[in-house]
């Protein structure tokens, strides 16, 4: 078992850049023991940056694969690595951490770190804490605190990145400023800006920007169609069932494929089923087949959600 195998094995096998990191060792970073990680943490900065940032992403793809694994204490820890790329990972590692312990971080990062891939990182990571605090699951006085900051870097900031990862954050937020900021980017000449104002609209449940996303499914410019494919499934645009399927007819990219794939999962409706089944029985590759049965699951899931939000109403006074 990989558990059992010592911390000393592992990092042996990180400072050996003559050899392949075992990917069966990932596992190991998984939960780690407050010792095996002070050990981890005493031999870090003698392993190369390559092999830092391999590992960190292999444990990246491993967390979104693998739901049981958690390399939240390992991430926190490396939150002030001296490398900016090592900081970045270990942000994108806590993507589903919901400790508000990491706001104060988060924002410092924000506001203070030197490197701009560092601060956009930041500004991405406390867009999660903006959606908790739109479901009143962070105390107000907090996520009043991480809006306010995450406003102040869509106009303050230097660099762009940081002010489109910040204004893709506040998607979530229903505060006053955020539609016309949101607005203001789609309106912008630059594809960029549009890819995050989309980004931001995708995140917003709310109906306003339905024409906005779908006068772009069908854009010549591939993130601009990437994202906008993203968005409809996010809002639920029903109205862009028919042509998410005629778009997959033909689809040659592989990652806007899945997005309409996942998107019509999240829409469901008249022919979906029947497509996502038709093109389960015809897959060849065994990772699309896996990817394609979760779509169906997540739209069977939707579907029951559907159903039970049809029959959840307050009854009238006189039924009670």
């Amino acid at each position: 078992m990989v558990q059992n195998v010592s911390i000393k094995t592992v990092i042996e096998a990180l400072l050996d850049d003559s050899q392949t990191f075992p990917a069966r060792y990932l596992q190991r970073f998984s939960d780690i023991a407050p010792s095996d990680l002070k050990s981890l943490l005493h031999a870090w900065s003698k392993v190369s940056l390559r092999r830092k940032v391999s590992l960190l992403e292999d444990l990246e793809d491993l967390a979104e694969s693998d739901t049981l694994t958690s390399f939240d204490d390992l991430a926190r820890a490396l939150l002030t690595d001296p490398d900016a790329q090592v900081r970045v990972l270990a942000m994108r590692l806590l993507w589903e951490c919901e400790d508000i312990k990491l706001v104060p971080v988060f924002l410092d990062i924000l506001n203070h770190d030197e490197a701009v891939e560092a601060r956009a990182g930041a500004a991405t990571a406390l867009g999660l804490f903006v959606y908790l605090g739109e479901l009143e699951r962070i105390p107000a006085p907090l996520y009043h605190q991480i809006e306010d900051n995450l406003l102040e870097a869509t106009t303050s900031a230097d660099e762009i990145l940081v002010r489109r990862r910040a204004l893709e954050s506040l998607g979530a937020s229903s505060r006053d400023e955020v539609p016309p900021l949101i607005e203001a980017a789609y309106n912008q000449k630059n594809p960029d800006w549009i890819v995050s104002a989309l980004f931001a609209m995708s995140r917003s449940a709310d109906e306003r920007w339905d024409k906005q996303v779908l006068a772009n499914l069908s854009s010549p410019n591939e993130d601009i169609r990437r994202e906008a494919v993203r968005a409809a499934g996010e809002l639920e645009l029903r109205s862009s069932r028919h042509f998410l399927l005629d778009q997959l007819e033909d689809e040659e990219d592989l990652e806007i494929r899945r997005h309409l794939i996942w998107s019509l999962s999240k829409i469901g409706g008249e022919g979906v089923r029947n497509r996502l089944e038709e093109l389960l029985e015809q897959e060849p590759d065994d990772e699309e087949a896996d990817f394609l049965e979760e779509a169906l699951d997540n739209l069977v899931f939707n579907e029951q959600t559907a159903q039970f939000d049809m029959f959840d109403f307050e009854p009238d006074d006189e039924d009670q």
